[in-house]
């Protein structure tokens, strides 16, 4: 990629900023919040990407992935995607991981959304009704004030700094840790990090029962203890690489989630599964 020195204006940021207020615009069961990300990040990918149509489709193609993460700490991340946007728009091709730029979105939303969702959803929103909903039963003006201040008013000072200290912050940091390599290193810790959390999952939220026990010659084997001793949650673990693989072959998660639900009815019914 040649170095042309694309630079985003702050139009361009505003823009950014702006549209993320749609990110539940579009929510769905796959992806979740990945529409609204994509939609935001379209004025920067426009910007950097627009004279290149691979580089266009490659870029919409990066912020349409699964995203999820609470609003009011969600421009912090976008910040973040839009300096490394522009860092990869203005790097030579081996010298920037571009996987990195999902990493990072990935590693960030788990923490924040906790934030997010402990602080405005789970505090200051419960604050916020709780003396304010009496007062505007009443008829009081100071009950959607008082919700006003001390709900929506932190909420849009988290999102505005948030965005800035993302993009201004995330620029220099971001530059730094790629000369000396440690970016590459973070990116390498959040797969295996992600790897490991997705294992974990698969062994403690995947269940699958089989009949308790069958009959081989006047023998009765316990079919679930015998796969558990070959290798413990070998099923779902089975059943995890399925799916998989169907999502690779572009099958929808919603399609592959109905067909489990009907593949779990049908195995109870005719005495495969318990």
């Amino acid at each position: 990629m040649e170095n042309n020195s694309k630079k985003l204006t702050k139009k361009d940021l505003m823009s950014v900023y702006v549209r993320h207020y749609q990110l539940l615009g579009c929510f769905n069961y796959e992806r979740q919040m990945s529409t609204g990300y994509g939609w935001a990040m379209t004025p920067v990918i426009k910007k950097l990407y627009g004279d290149d149509d691979e580089q266009l489709k490659e870029g919409y193609q990066r912020h349409l992935e699964f995203f999820n993460c609470a609003t009011s700490t969600s421009p912090f991340i976008l910040g973040i995607s839009c300096a490394m946007e522009e860092q990869y728009a203005n790097a030579e091709e081996e010298e920037f991981e571009v996987s990195s730029i999902n990493s990072v979105k990935a590693a960030l939303m788990g923490p924040l959304a906790g934030i997010g969702d402990s602080f405005f959803w789970g505090t200051f929103r419960v604050i916020g009704v709780g003396i304010g909903a009496p007062l505007a039963i009443k008829g009081s003006i100071l009950g959607p004030l008082l919700y006003f201040l001390m709900n929506v008013i932190p909420s849009e000072l988290v999102r505005w700094f948030g965005f800035r200290i993302g993009y201004k912050g995330g620029s220099e940091f971001l530059a730094k840790i790629s000369e000396n390599g440690t970016l590459q290193k973070l990116t390498e810790a959040a797969k295996v990090l992600g790897l490991v959390v997705i294992g974990a999952l698969i062994a403690s939220m995947v269940v699958i029962k089989l009949p308790t026990a069958i009959s081989i010659n006047h023998a009765k084997i316990n079919v679930q203890e015998t796969l558990d001793s070959i290798m413990p949650k070998l099923l779902p673990l089975l059943i995890t690489f399925g799916c998989y693989s169907l999502l690779q072959k572009r099958v929808s998660g919603t399609w592959i989630m109905f067909g489990l639900i009907i593949l779990g009815i049908l195995g109870v019914v005719i005495g495969v599964l318990k």
